[in-house]
C-alpha cells in the first residue's frame, strides 16, 4: 500500500503549550496575521488536510482541499454528506493508509492541524511539526497539543518521537512571534 510522501502538523500554542482554552475554543490571543499567513502558505502545499471535528483551518480555499475528519462517531469510513472532498475517519477502523486510498490521495502529501489526539497520533510518522509559540499568553486549563502537555514540553514530546528543532523563524518581529520546524 502506498504510503504518504510527506506528513506536515502546524500549530500555535501558548507559553504552557496549550492550542485552545478551557472550552476548547482557540482564543483571539493565540490568532496572529503573521503566523495566518505562514499555516495558509503551508497548507496551500499539500493535498490532504487532516483534522479532529472541532478543528478547521477557516480559510477562502478551505472548501477545496481534501481533508479526513477524525472522529469515533463513525465505525471505519464515511463520507462527509456535507463535503464532496471530505471523509469522516476512525483510525481504529481503518489504517491511514486506508483513508487516504479512499480519499483518492493515497501518496499525497499531508498537513495535520490538530487537535491534541489527532497530533498526537502521527508523532512517530511526521516528516516536520512547524510549532509556533504565542508570546505572553498563558491558557491554564486549556487544551494541550499532545496529552503529555503539560507535564512535559511540547518540545520534549516532539524529541522524544525522533524529531529534531530546525532554526527559530521570526514571524513577526514586533511582538516575538516565532515558529520552529521540528524534522525527522
Amino acid at each position: 500500500m502506498s504510503r504518504p510522501r510527506r506528513i506536515e502538523a502546524y500549530a500555535i500554542v501558548s507559553e504552557d503549550g496549550m492550542l485552545a482554552n478551557a472550552a476548547g475554543i482557540m482564543p483571539d490571543s493565540l490568532k496572529f496575521e503573521a503566523d495566518r499567513q505562514f499555516f495558509e502558505h503551508g497548507l496551500d502545499g499539500v493535498d490532504v488536510a487532516v483534522h479532529g471535528r472541532h478543528s478547521h483551518e477557516q480559510q477562502a480555499r478551505s472548501h477545496l482541499r481534501r481533508r479526513l475528519i477524525l472522529t469515533r462517531q463513525v465505525p471505519a469510513l464515511e463520507p462527509d454528506p456535507s463535503n464532496e472532498k471530505a471523509f469522516f475517519w476512525n483510525p481504529a477502523g481503518a489504517s491511514f493508509e486506508q483513508a487516504l486510498a479512499v480519499l483518492g490521495c493515497p501518496d499525497g502529501s499531508v498537513g495535520v492541524i490538530g487537535g491534541t489526539d489527532v497530533f498526537a497520533l502521527f508523532l512517530d510518522r511526521y516528516d516536520v511539526f512547524h510549532l509556533s509559540r504565542a508570546p505572553g499568553v498563558r491558557l491554564p486549563a486549556g487544551r494541550p497539543v499532545f496529552p503529555e502537555v503539560p507535564a512535559r514540553t511540547p518540545e520534549d514530546v516532539l524529541a522524544s518521537h525522533g524529531l529534531h528543532r530546525g532554526e527559530r523563524q521570526v514571524l513577526d518581529p514586533a511582538i516575538g512571534l516565532a515558529v520552529v520546524s521540528w524534522r525527522r
